[in-house]
């Protein structure tokens, strides 16, 4: 079933085999037809990911670079709409010179080209490939197909892992193997034999369990990983060590460490700082991307949930993140005094009309009540319209997102999107990955960073309007952070003097945080809520 945990179970498989001193890259696959993450609904698909080279992702990718704590290269993802795209081109322009053209074996050939591709550019000796979807989706069949292709060629080098869960049906009380018995038999008409199977479950996997799967699903025994639900994903590698998954993994492929001991201490280190917090620190997320029926979705923000988590064990606090629907400011369901019961506020990035007047209002209660504050791309856009609104007298300021006609637009469209605006043109129209950034002296931001040029990733097509820059600055509003040309706005700030912490930022610092290296920004902020909630 989807959400079962390949994506965390690749990214520990991954970091466990660098440990033993593997070079290790990682593959997404993702067999939707778009061509990248960038247009899909983050309520149904979760977070967009960016990389550095500006390419939209699966929020898995995110992982990856978590767990690895390094960037990946654009290659290391592909879509189907990628593979698909790519040979129609081709063919167009008779790259397969008049060859009628076939998804077997021209789609397969494509996606074999571009997972060695991948590990050419990472230079890895092992790469770790996980095919988004289920067993028996119609989408992923020519991937697992290609795969199936990789393995006839090189038997020695390629294993198949199967990540699947075993219920415990609350009326029974016994946990239940035939829905993975099911799912081998159904990879095996596709010509796939696993040589691992994660058993995903509430609990651990007993023994006669695991010797249940390796009878039925023709698996050796000690290739039978026992996975179950746990208090964190940073744990999932360190219970995965006590099947000794990557010393099994290694003698299937018949490799041998490259190190004696095990490299990831320090990753243990985190995670038993992570659990070993006591003290509390409550942070309100304002959000919108919550509605999915009866559920909330919190991956629309997982890569700001994750860099909170680093920032937490960085300064030993216990974080308790409570999602606010900001559309509930705005109905009446709930009233924004109800931020005083926190110790902190972030408003993460977004688009849309959709709950703007209310993460409005919890921005300027956040700064009338001297409560940190941190903005993300969104979140700083809208600081700088309630501060425009409530400080500097610009009555009716706004995006021109939202106001076309507002009659003061503080935040507009950067002027070389607005062709492909016209047109709609939305795909791939934003200012992607990584850019520049130079921190003026003096400020929150330069102190946090203690340095004076960064670089940071980026997704939005707005921008804080050139012409209201010097306005807002005599209002009290510092920018603290621009583009190397000056043009740009990248950090907005109000000084200590008159906020413990009040700060937003044009990009997303959260795509570069990492459990081994916490984001600055994120460990202030904590810092500064830490010392609210005492």
């Amino acid at each position: 079933m989807s959400g079962v945990g390949k994506g965390v179970s690749a990214a520990s498989l991954g970091m466990l085999l660098q440990a033993k001193g593997f070079r290790t890259n990682l593959v997404k696959v993702d067999p939707y037809l778009n061509v990248d993450a960038g247009t899909m609904n983050p309520t149904e698909h979760g977070e967009v990911f960016v990389l550095n080279s500006g390419l939209e992702t699966d929020q898995d990718m995110g992982n990856y670079e978590r767990f690895l704590n390094r960037d990946l290269s654009p290659d290391d993802y592909l879509t189907s709409g990628m593979v698909y795209q790519s040979v129609i081109e081709r063919e167009r322009s008779l790259g397969y010179q008049g060859k009628c053209v076939e998804a077997l074996p021209h789609i397969t050939n494509e996606i074999i080209a571009r997972l060695t591709r991948a590990a050419a550019t990472s230079g890895s000796d092992i790469s770790v490939v996980e095919i988004g979807g289920t067993v028996g989706d119609y989408q992923n069949i020519m991937f697992l197909e290609a795969a199936r292709q990789l393995w006839l060629k090189n038997r020695n080098d390629v294993l198949f892992i199967l990540v699947s869960f075993l219920p415990v049906p609350g009326t029974l009380g016994e946990m239940k193997t035939k829905p993975t018995q099911n799912a081998v038999r159904l990879l095996n008409s596709y010509g796939i034999q696993p040589d691992f199977i994660i058993a995903r479950a509430a609990a651990p996997l007993d023994e006669k369990r695991k010797e249940k799967l390796a009878v039925w699903c023709s698996v050796v025994q000690e290739r039978v990983i026992s996975a179950p639900d746990i208090e964190s994903i940073y744990d999932v590698p360190i219970n995965f060590e006590k099947d000794n998954i990557s010393a099994v993994l290694l003698v299937a492929l018949g490799l041998t460490p490259r190190v004696r001991r095990n490299g990831f201490g320090e990753w243990k280190q985190f995670v038993a700082r992570l659990k070993g917090a006591t003290a509390e620190v409550r942070i309100a997320i304002i959000g919108k991307y919550f509605d999915t029926g009866d559920f909330v979705l919190a991956d629309a923000y997982i890569s700001v949930i994750e860099a909170v988590r680093h920032a937490a064990a960085a300064v030993g606090k216990r974080v308790y993140l409570s999602w606010l629907n900001a559309k509930d400011f705005e109905n009446g369901k709930k009233d924004v005094s109800i931020l005083g019961e926190y110790a902190g506020v972030i408003v993460p990035g977004g688009f849309g009309e959709s709950g703007v007047e209310g993460k409005i209002a919890t921005i300027r209660y956040a700064r009338e009540h001297r409560i940190p504050y941190f903005g993300l791309c969104y979140g700083m856009q809208l600081m700088v319209v309630e501060y425009a609104r409530s400080v500097a007298g610009l009555a009716g300021a706004h995006t021109t997102e939202i106001n076309k006609k507002a009659p003061h637009p503080v935040i507009d469209i950067m002027s070389g999107q607005k062709k492909h605006m016209a047109e709609g043109k939305f795909g791939a129209t934003m200012r992607r990955g990584a850019y520049p950034c130079r921190l003026i002296p003096g400020t929150t931001a330069c102190a946090v960073y203690a340095k004076r040029e960064i670089s940071e990733r980026h997704r939005h097509r707005y921008e804080v309007n050139p012409d209201y820059i010097e306005r807002l600055e005599k209002a009290g509003l510092v920018f603290s952070g621009k583009s190397p040309d000056g043009r740009l706005m990248e950090i907005a700030e109000l000084s200590h003097a008159v906020h413990p912490f009040f700060l937003g930022t044009q990009f997303h610092p959260e795509f570069q945080s990492r459990p081994l290296a916490p984001h600055p920004l994120f460990v202030a902020f904590l810092k500064a809520a830490s010392k609210r909630a005492r």
